[in-house]
């Protein structure tokens, strides 16, 4: 597949994404603000999160996570653009990845800001993230690993690989929850939710059709895609979810993107035309894997698989995404009659004709 490359509404923040530096805060137009909050132990480095003017403060996109280097770092950019953290009236929260949705409760905290969620992610917060509840979540993570054929001597290690970033998600239920095409009512804006499943059955982009501007949180991005995978918290098939929303976000006439990674850009539907041809090549790979094993585990396709790096060099949390990744491939091609499953431990995976 031939590359194609954005074009970045800001050269100076794509160099500093390739140079593997935290862009500086930036007005993007008037009362318009890009404060990069820094991610630890994450190749992202950082999510971008936006601060939108109102009469009386701020709105802000996105938080960033729950730790004492990300608060500081969003009260530091908000006080560049004039404001204080308690002049935060409210938190639109695109979905519930710790990097997203971490801070929100010490924002509200700190300002009396609401937080503002998708029902569907909403309905996740408590099993995510509440101690009471996350065993349930670990063990059923677990057994769809052991359908998957993970081994055994992975297994337990995989299953809680992401218990190790949990403490920095500040829990808080939502105050507002926002449902596909609602008018968020800021003053000022005219800014619309749209509802766009796949990386988490309730993420969330919103558009300002006036200014011609899409915050697509990682629902699209400059350069790599989002994970979208099956998992105990997922829909059966989120792949379908994602591309159905990738081509809703297609007819939107924007002139820029500002995703909550990498850097803004302007080719809104060239983007997804190339994301979308991803996706179809890793199907066809996948078909090709499954036709020439007959009777395969997801996680022996997995290993079989184009990744960015030596399957040997993937720590175990991206290997676990990878895996849950490529079921949710499968669980399409499945839904196609493309390929089909015998049910087990693990489950097999043959192609539709044998």
């Amino acid at each position: 597949m031939a590359k194609f490359v954005v074009t970045p509404a800001n050269e100076t923040q794509r160099e500093a994404w390739i140079s593997k530096a935290i862009p500086e805060v930036e007005r993007v137009r008037p009362g318009l603000w890009s404060i990069p909050v820094p991610i630890p132990i994450n190749p992202l480095r950082y999510v971008l999160v936006y601060a939108l003017e109102l009469p009386d403060g701020v709105a802000i996109i996105d938080a960033g996570w729950n730790t004492d280097e990300a608060y500081d770092a969003l009260v530091a950019g908000l006080g560049l653009a004039g404001y204080a953290i308690t002049d935060v009236k409210g938190v639109l929260v695109t979905h519930i990845h710790p990097d997203h949705y971490g801070l929100a409760g010490r924002i509200r905290e700190s300002s009396g800001a609401w937080i503002a969620l998708h029902p569907a992610d909403a309905r996740l917060v408590r099993e995510r993230y509440d101690d009471d509840a996350i065993d349930s979540l670990v063990e059923r993570e677990r057994a769809l690993l052991v359908r998957c054929g993970v081994p055994a001597l992975t297994l337990d290690e995989l299953a809680g690989a992401s218990m190790m970033i949990r403490h920095m998600v500040s829990m808080a239920k939502p105050d507002r929850l926002v449902e596909d095409g609602d008018d968020l009512g800021l003053p000022g804006w005219d800014l619309r939710a749209l509802w766009t499943p796949g990386h988490s059955p309730g993420h969330l982009c919103f558009v300002s059709p006036g200014r011609r501007l899409l915050f697509s949180g990682d629902h699209v991005l400059a350069k790599i895609t989002p994970i979208v995978a099956v998992h105990p918290q997922s829909g059966p098939n989120p792949l379908a979810d994602y591309l159905d929303s990738l081509a809703a976000v297609r007819k939107l006439e924007v002139d820029e993107v500002l995703p909550a990674h990498e850097y803004r850009f302007l080719e809104l539907a060239e983007r997804v035309d190339y994301v979308l041809a991803h996706h179809d090549e890793r199907l066809a790979e996948i078909e090709q894997v499954v036709g020439t094993s007959g009777g395969v585990a997801c996680w022996d396709v997995a290993t079989r698989l184009t990744w960015s790096r030596p399957w040997e060099t993937i720590p175990p949390f991206m290997r676990r995404s990878a895996n849950n990744e490529t079921l949710a491939h499968l669980a399409w091609l499945e839904a196609k009659g493309r390929v089909r499953r015998v049910v087990g431990e693990p489950d097999l995976w043959f192609p539709a004709g044998d």
